[in-house]
């Protein structure tokens, strides 16, 4: 716990009198709890407080018994969203120390965040998903997805990126980005789409060449809910002729994945083309055939949603 409440300083207690009933933090470690077990609201929480009482009581004092809803609607009513974005990120950053493995950056619309009567657009959050951790290590807000690009730098200069591999899809495969995470002693898997048009044409023909040397392949196949999935990706390091036109900030190899799905209906096959800063293992080839991630869950995590919309 005092871990815990050192990353909550200078976010200010709003309660007065006898609604400070119940200590600060402790009411914030519950609603932590409960948003991590699926909770979303006040309600929630106090059911979380009761459920899970003996738990909590090993590691919190609740001198003054169980909290009900209304503590919790309150203090989340009351409390300033500034301070409680600043003190989030550092709450946050504690996690980003430590990353390991592949971080996927991707930005998403928030579902149900719309807000038609003041004609407030939706809110487009940008997020780093530590992918060995499953936890979204960081978030940034942004008014719209052409912002996404101003976004991703802010929020990778938030993370500790020594030792990772960065994913992103095609709108951020930008020679910037992709120094930036150099910069930082990073690694990159940079999707490659007409966004980069000369440099994908290159990539593509090359690697489609039945002459082609690929340095490392691996093929897997799923078969889940009436399909199967085949997905083979290869990588070459022979890119001297490419860099000699791009020169591309720390590329090291170029990959592609294609994917054929078949179902009862219809087959069909998908071809992804990547830009790699590093050689792949075996271990990393294997991630990298899978680096088309649902970041529809990052949606889910409703501990962030909250903290988003409160923001």
């Amino acid at each position: 716990m005092e871990e815990f409440v050192a990353c909550w300083e200078g976010l200010d207690d709003p309660r007065t009198g006898n609604a400070a009933l119940h200590e600060f933090h402790e009411l914030l470690m519950i609603a932590l709890c409960t948003v991590l077990c699926g909770g979303q609201c006040a309600v929630d929480m106090a059911l979380f407080a009761r459920a899970k009482e003996p738990f909590l009581r090993g590691f919190l004092k609740l001198e003054n018994g169980l909290p009900s809803h209304d503590t919790f609607s309150r203090l989340f009513r009351q409390i300033d969203p500034v301070q409680f974005g600043a003190a989030f990120q550092r709450f946050m950053a504690r996690f980003s120390e430590t990353i390991e493995g592949v971080v996927a950056i991707d930005g998403k619309v928030l579902r149900r965040s719309f807000d038609r009567a003041s004609g407030k657009s939706a809110l487009h959050m940008v997020s780093a998903w530590g992918c060995e951790q499953r936890l979204v290590l960081a978030q940034i807000a942004t008014d719209a997805k052409s912002n996404e690009i101003t976004a991703v730098p802010k929020l990778l200069r938030m993370l500790s990126l020594k030792g990772t591999i960065v994913t992103t899809d095609a709108l951020n495969c930008q020679r910037a980005i992709a120094q930036q995470i150099i910069d930082q002693e990073g690694d990159y898997v940079l999707a490659l789409k007409a966004n980069q048009g000369n440099l994908h044409d290159d990539v593509s023909r090359f690697l489609n060449d039945l002459a082609c040397d690929a340095t490392n392949t691996d093929r897997t196949v799923d078969a889940d809910h009436g399909r199967i999935e085949t997905r083979t990706a290869t990588v070459s390091t022979d890119i001297a002729w490419l860099q000699e036109g791009h020169r591309w900030p720390g590329l090291a190899a170029i990959g592609k994945v294609i994917r054929i799905r078949e179902t009862a209906a219809k087959t069909t096959t998908e071809t992804a083309y990547y830009l790699l800063s590093t050689a792949l293992s075996s271990y990393w080839l294997r991630v990298f055939r899978s680096v088309g991630f649902d970041f529809k869950r990052l949606e889910t995590n409703n501990f962030l949603r909250h903290y988003a919309l409160l923001t």
